[in-house]
């Protein structure tokens, strides 16, 4: 019989990317989430508020869960309530499995601001480059930190092994996700050819000429497949990025060759595109009917304020695969095509206009 895996957050990038890697290593999936907005082909999708364990009971009621994938987070005002919120939500979910089935696995996606620091401390005092998994915790409140104590705790008490992985800016196909830049970057690209506005790097000088990585996220899912059947990955936290650094004043022009528009140069200043995009609702509206695409309102396609912040940093962010490779991990994937194999999606499933 297939294992079982249950996927938290499959709405998500990283829950649909994971879910995908998993059905080509034989699973079966059940993807959870509150709401269903695009299912996902293959996947069982069940409805559940992870804060409310008689509703996650109901979801996998008779169901032999053998893997858990944990990818969903909820942002809180405070980082306190970050911690409280987000463990309750691991915490219920593996406390119900403990009592409903036998879980043998369990991941947790949690992300690089275990090195960077919380939103109210970001880049404050963050860990030296290249980040590693040995690196010592930050003396900041982090619900990464709480999710991963809570996991430990959960997989002494209950038997089973665990993984952590930590990506970076993820980048892939989703809908309706704060954390997707790809996205967001596809529609300025095509706000911008529509308007004649120019497509200039809205972010930080030390982003636009320093050194940093992304996650592709079918990268990601194929990395949480491997540490959820191969004994090397048990019991151990990884960093989970594409394996190659790059310099954004590099990339830039990629992006934009990939979008049809012309690269702007780069004022030496931050643009950012909350501030600049202020009558994107009106303009989108306007590609969409002369494009005939699929009718996504802006605001479930871009996320203005989330790019900013991932651009934005005035931090060197990136991080070493080198305890994956060690252990047996050994994929890689080219960062220019991420983005250009996200924009023909986008362009296929008429998201964005085409060339």
């Amino acid at each position: 019989m297939a294992p079982t895996a249950l996927v938290v957050g499959i709405t998500g990038i990283g829950g649909q990317n994971c879910a995908n890697a998993l059905l080509d290593k034989g699973f079966d999936v059940v993807g959870l989430s509150r709401s269903v907005r695009e299912p996902v082909p293959g996947v069982e999708h069940v409805t559940a508020d992870v804060l409310d364990v008689d509703s996650i009971e109901r979801a996998v009621a008779g169901r032999q869960i053998s893997h858990l994938v944990f990818t969903t987070w909820q942002r809180q005002a405070t980082e306190a309530e970050n911690c409280r919120v987000n463990g309750a939500m691991l915490r219920n979910t593996l406390e119900v499995l403990g009592r409903t089935t036998t879980l043998e696995h369990a991941v947790l996606v949690t992300g690089l601001k275990h090195y960077l620091g919380p939103f109210e401390a970001y880049a404050k005092a963050p860990a030296e480059t290249p980040f590693r998994e040995s690196q010592p915790r930050l003396p900041f409140e982090n619900f990464y930190y709480v999710q991963e104590d809570v996991l430990c705790e959960e997989a002494d008490r209950q038997g089973f092994t665990w993984s952590v992985h930590r990506p970076h800016t993820m980048i892939g196909y989703a809908l309706g996700n704060a954390m997707n830049m790809g996205v967001t970057l596809a529609v300025y690209g095509s706000i911008c050819r529509q308007t004649g506005q120019p497509f200039v790097f809205p972010g930080s000088p030390h982003q636009w000429a320093g050194v940093t990585d992304i996650t592709d996220a079918r990268l990601l899912g194929r990395h949480v497949a491997w540490s959820a059947t191969d004994p090397a990955g048990r019991n151990q936290a990884f960093n989970t990025v594409n394996g190659e650094v790059f310099r954004w004043r590099q990339m830039w022009a990629r992006v934009a060759e990939g979008l049809g528009v012309e690269a702007a140069d780069y004022p030496g200043e931050p643009q950012p595109l909350e501030g600049r995009m202020g009558d994107a609702d009106a303009v989108w509206s306007d590609i969409v009917a002369r494009h005939d695409l699929a009718p996504h309102p802006v605001g479930e396609l871009a996320s203005w304020w989330h790019t900013d912040a991932d651009l934005g940093r005035t931090v060197e962010t990136f991080a070493d695969m080198g305890k994956s490779r060690r252990l047996g991990f050994l994929d890689y994937q080219d960062t220019a095509d991420s983005f250009l194999d996200l924009f023909e999606t986008l362009r296929e499933r008429r998201i964005i206009p085409p060339l």
